[in-house]
């Protein structure tokens, strides 16, 4: 009578055996591969520029590493700086925008795998109001972790061990990292190397980053207030 039960339960755990199997295995040879290059992750991306620019296959291999980035945890502002090193202003706006969004629904994916929506009521209990809200209003919730530059990777991490809506969840992080991506691709695209630092960048566009960090954190603000209000106004 249980047998459909079984099966299925034993197919989920094979999967995440797999999965996790798969996870540990990228982050351990990332971790050797750092320990034996000695390089930290600005140099690491530096050198995946120099072997990449020029080259046809650059879109797609900055893709590729866009995608294995939050599986190992590597900076997503590095490999966001490094699109406008690449690919200049406009196009690195464009690769690092789709690759910024496919990253977050792995990461909201993999998180997702590891949750099961009692084991997130139960999460939820535990943590309270925030994680309260980010489940009752995922959209804005998103919304305003993304506008205020909150850790790339374990955001997105906790919307899906959360199991917040998929859909709310790439909606608000379309809309939330824009600005913060324009700004990083606009620094990217005005120096020459990542391992030199902003010693050669350009004041005007270092005005618009700024601008842009600023405009987002205010509107952060806005959408925080807003849900202050709608906290205390009276339920009918």
């Amino acid at each position: 009578m249980n047998a459909p039960f079984e099966r299925s339960s034993g197919r989920r755990w094979a999967r995440l055996a797999f999965a996790g199997a798969a996870w540990l295995s990228l982050a351990i040879a990332w971790i050797v591969y750092q320990r034996r290059s000695g390089l930290g992750p600005v140099d690491t991306a530096q050198e995946l520029v120099d072997t990449a620019r020029g080259n046809w296959w650059a879109i797609i291999g900055y893709l590729v590493i866009s995608l294995l980035r939050p599986l190992v945890l590597f900076p997503a502002s590095v490999v966001t700086v490094a699109a406008g090193l690449l690919f200049g202003p406009v196009v690195g706006v464009a690769v690092a925008a789709v690759s910024a969004n496919v990253s977050a629904l792995i990461a909201h994916t993999v998180g997702r795998s590891f949750s099961r929506p009692e084991r997130a009521d139960e999460v939820t209990s535990r943590l309270g109001g925030w994680a309260a809200r980010l489940r009752g209003n995922g959209f804005e919730a998103v919304l305003l972790m993304r506008l205020l530059f909150l850790p790339y990777d374990p955001v997105s991490y906790a919307c899906g061990l959360l199991r917040v809506r998929r859909g709310e969840f790439l909606a608000a992080n379309a809309i939330g990292t824009l600005p913060g991506t324009v700004a990083f691709v606009l620094i990217g695209a005005s120096i020459t190397r990542l391992d030199e630092g902003f010693g050669g960048i350009d004041p005007v566009t270092l005005s618009v980053s700024v601008l842009l960090v600023v405009a987002s954190i205010t509107a952060s603000r806005v959408i925080k207030r807003r849900q202050r209000i709608v906290a205390l106004a009276p339920q009918e």
